[in-house]
């Protein structure tokens, strides 16, 4: 006698049985993933760094004097630079301003690189990715828990430095209007907001440094090619930047529009700079966030 054909629906289940009460949208869950990243020691480094920089410059003038801008500044920017130098100790407002202008280009580019590009490269260099994969985790969802709690960190440190300097800046300078590089001033009730516009702006315009690093990162198992290339490619986009022989080629470059956030420091917000910068770096962003998840979810995981 053959044996009773089992229904379409039997046969599923036999062959691909699941644990009871399984659910691969509760794998990885993002608190558990943001404690295990927060517990970090490059974490914690970073944050510390960028926590002590408003001191640092404190100190700075506190012993130099007041910058008077005669050191000119040569090169895309050089004028902005010499008047939020100016006007740096006028308040806590302006020390903020001033503290963001001499860390963006750089400064806030590392714990973008490091966060985005340290997370997945680090599981394979443990050889734990493919313990995470077998527990069972989905890809997509360890991907997306990574990714997640990577921007949510890079912008937290984007946060701080700002949050910091404003603290600082108040015990030292004294709470007050900001002064704006071009003239006149904006009140203290308007100061915090157009801050907030300036990190907003930053986070989004280092999508783009997010995105190299996140891709890089699930190319290598070597966090420190993943930081360290998407820093260098950052770097490059920059140095692109300064060939004016380019001329409206640049326009593409993200790095073009890393200062456009000056236009919130203006009596009148202008948003036609951000705007465009904004959408220039989320197109990069998507693209190499897509990459990345594509080319994870064909990829052998051997460590």
């Amino acid at each position: 006698m053959s044996a009773p054909v089992q229904p379409p629906e039997a046969r599923v289940e036999t062959e691909h049985p699941e644990a009871a009460g399984y659910r691969a949208g509760r794998t990885l869950p993002l608190r558990v993933e943001a404690m295990r990243q927060l517990r970090r020691r490059r974490t914690l480094l970073m944050g510390g760094v960028l926590a002590a920089l408003p001191f640092i410059l404190i100190i700075a003038f506190a012993i130099g004097g007041t910058p008077d801008g005669e050191d000119g500044g040569g090169g895309r920017g050089g004028g902005s630079r010499i008047n939020l130098m100016d006007v740096a100790t006028e308040s806590a407002a302006n020390f903020a301003a001033t503290s963001l202008f001499v860390s963006a280009g750089f400064l806030l580019v590392i714990p973008v690189a490091l966060f985005c590009g340290d997370t997945v490269a680090s599981e394979a260099s443990w050889s734990s990715l493919r313990y995470l994969l077998a527990a069972p985790v989905p890809r997509v969802r360890l991907l997306w828990s990574k990714l997640v709690v990577a921007l949510g960190f890079s912008l937290a440190a984007m946060v701080l430095l700002p949050v910091v300097a404003l603290a600082a800046g108040t015990a030292a300078y004294g709470w007050g209007p900001l002064k704006l590089p071009t003239g006149g001033a904006l009140s203290a009730g308007d100061t915090v907001p157009r801050l907030a516009i300036v990190v907003a702006f930053i986070f989004v315009s280092q999508l783009v440094t997010a995105g190299l690093a996140f891709w890089l990162s699930t190319k290598t198992d070597a966090p420190l090619g993943a930081v360290g290339g998407a820093v260098f490619l950052t770097i490059v986009g920059n140095v692109l930047d300064a060939v004016t022989a380019l001329g409206s080629w640049r326009d593409f470059l993200p790095a073009h529009w890393q200062f456009a956030w000056a236009d919130a420091l203006q009596p009148q917000l202008e948003w036609g700079g951000m705007i465009k910068g904004a959408a220039v770096s989320v197109t990069y962003a998507l693209i190499l966030f897509a990459l990345a998840f594509r080319g994870f979810s064909r990829k052998d995981i051997v460590s």
